[in-house]
């Protein structure tokens, strides 16, 4: 099975930074009006809420896997509840890649997978190399439409 990139937790914990400062500011001006909240609270919740966040990145990305076999794509993800999603080549719609601002910064990217048959039934592979992800694109794409050709009737 293939790991993400190691730069994957800065991402996970960017956001796990700017979830703790919206917290703490939302904390912070919400104390000033309740007057038996101490001064120190809202930080040291924040701080809280950061480690936490921090250390769930760390093992989310020690947890998170995929690999693309002959019939489908496998991945296997969690760090409370384990995950295993399998979606075989049939199933796909399309694929994308993506990159959010984050993750333009550190250098990654991700592909989302679309598939049919229920509502939002998407499948995301965060944590790519632009290449990789243009490369894994590519290639569940030709996966897909050569399973095509097989499932037809």
């Amino acid at each position: 099975m293939t790991r993400l990139h190691p730069r994957v937790r800065l991402v996970w914990a960017a956001r796990s930074v700017v979830s703790a400062a919206i917290l703490g500011g939302v904390l912070a001006i919400g104390a000033r009006f309740v007057p038996f909240v101490p001064p120190w609270g809202p930080p040291v919740l924040a701080g809280v809420v950061l480690l936490v966040g921090v250390v769930h990145a760390v093992l989310r990305y020690r947890f998170w896997r995929y690999e693309v076999r002959d019939d489908a794509i496998y991945l296997e993800r969690g760090v409370l509840t384990r995950v295993r999603t399998v979606v075989p080549f049939v199933r796909i719609q399309h694929v994308d890649s993506s990159r959010g601002p984050v993750e333009r910064a550190v250098g990654l990217g991700r592909v989302v997978v679309y598939t049919a048959g229920s509502r939002g039934a998407d499948v995301t592979v965060p944590g790519l190399t632009p290449s990789s992800a243009d490369d894994l694109r590519e290639r569940l794409k030709r996966l897909a439409i050569r399973a095509e050709g097989d499932d037809a009737v």
